[in-house]
């Protein structure tokens, strides 16, 4: 039972803000985070971790329902710990002689500063407390800008976008910064523009399985390494009863999270719509020998789909696409040849409007996994196999 304030109408119902808490819920947990009241990134800490395992798990379930597949045969939620995120963007703003480096407030545009963040890699939130301690003296941040940070094998990866650029004085205090850091590399850009490398002390790279691939600035990866791992095997799993040596397509692969794991066993055709990302993926395939296993080509899916005189010969169709979905993809992929559809999603909403597609075109739900990166947030990912 609880007092509230209305805002107004949002979608079929109504907007409101927390006054005051008559009657806790027995399902109700003090935050662990200090900063949950302000903070936007963890909205769920308020609530005990066997109710939020369960509403999590049920994202999935009730994105499987909505898409045709009551009852879906969903597997255990696989959850990533505190302290494991090794990807963040954090907004940078300068408040009179500080700078404050954290996430969006909850419903606004202010920024919270979250020094002791629950969710980071302890190499992140270290990096974030050298920003806050070291951007004060840098004009180069006049008002705003962001810090993506990715955790790579070689250490952290840097981009800082500003709204100042840096003069010669400032790139070699920046350089410092990178080596008292102890960054692999440092790039800054304007809002909008491309990274430029300002301090390379080892060329960051990903890691997937024993093939390296070289990081572009600001590239996808997977938030935690546990979440990557329980993707990795969900999808594998789905694909186990191919024979060795069979044609799969992993489409939105990215650097190579999934295609790397699927040439192990099958043939691959990897599509992927960045140009920096197809790049590091040919790298990786010439550095590891696997030219004649994996076929990497860079193609926008959005505007171009694999269509379905090309998926002609393929076992299997693996895709990861972004929080949009892949609308155009998987009705290509429902009124092509292909059987055998594994579905990564990062966005039940979406996963519910594809999934009703490859329901429509009498694909049947073999298996779900939910997959838990986002620790105390409604993010949801969740490994979805079909087959016709």
């Amino acid at each position: 039972m609880v007092e509230v304030r209305l805002d107004g109408k949002r979608g079929d119902g109504l907007s409101a803000r927390l006054v005051a808490i008559a009657t806790p819920s027995p399902d109700r947990a003090e935050p662990p985070c200090p900063h949950a009241a302000a903070c936007g990134g963890c909205t769920m800490q308020h609530l005990a971790d066997g109710a939020y395992a369960a509403w999590k798990r049920g994202l999935a379930e009730a994105a499987l329902a909505r898409a045709g597949f009551p009852g879906a045969p969903l597997g255990p939620l696989a959850r990533s710990a505190p302290g494991t995120r090794r990807r963040a963007d954090l907004a940078l703003r300068r408040i009179g002689g500080r700078v404050v480096a954290g996430f969006h407030g909850r419903g606004s545009s202010d920024v919270t500063d979250v020094p002791g963040c629950l969710v980071l890699h302890p190499a992140l939130a270290a990096v974030a407390a050298a920003l806050r301690a070291s951007l004060p003296g840098l004009l180069i941040l006049r008002r705003e800008g962001s810090a993506a940070m990715t955790l790579a094998a070689e250490g952290v990866d840097l981009w800082l976008t500003t709204d100042g650029a840096p003069d010669a004085a400032a790139r070699s205090v920046l350089a410092a910064f990178a080596r008292s850091a102890r960054l692999a590399r440092l790039s800054w850009s304007r809002p909008g523009g491309e990274a430029e490398p300002v301090a390379v002390l080892a060329r960051p790279t990903l890691r997937f399985g024993d093939v390296a691939v070289p990081l572009p600035p600001g590239a996808f990866l997977q938030a935690t390494e546990a979440g990557e791992a329980a993707i990795v095997i969900a999808v594998l799993a789905a694909l186990a009863d191919l024979p060795e040596g069979a044609r799969v397509a992993d489409l939105y692969a990215g650097c190579g999270t999934l295609t790397f794991p699927l040439a192990r066993r099958f043939r691959v055709r990897a599509a992927e719509g960045d140009a920096a990302a197809v790049e590091a993926l040919r790298a990786g395939i010439a550095a590891a020998s696997l030219s004649g296993r994996i076929v990497a080509e860079r193609r926008d899916l959005s505007t171009r789909p694999l269509l379905p005189a090309e998926q002609a010969g393929l076992a299997a169709v693996v895709l990861d696409p972004p929080r949009d979905g892949a609308r155009a993809q998987i009705a290509a992929l429902a009124a092509g040849p292909v059987r055998r559809v594994v579905y990564v999603s990062c966005n039940p909403n979406a996963l519910a409007r594809d999934a009703r597609l490859l329901a429509d075109a009498g694909f049947r739900l073999e298996s779900a996994v939910p997959v838990d990166q986002f620790l105390w947030s409604a993010h949801l990912e969740c490994v979805a196999s079909f087959s016709r």
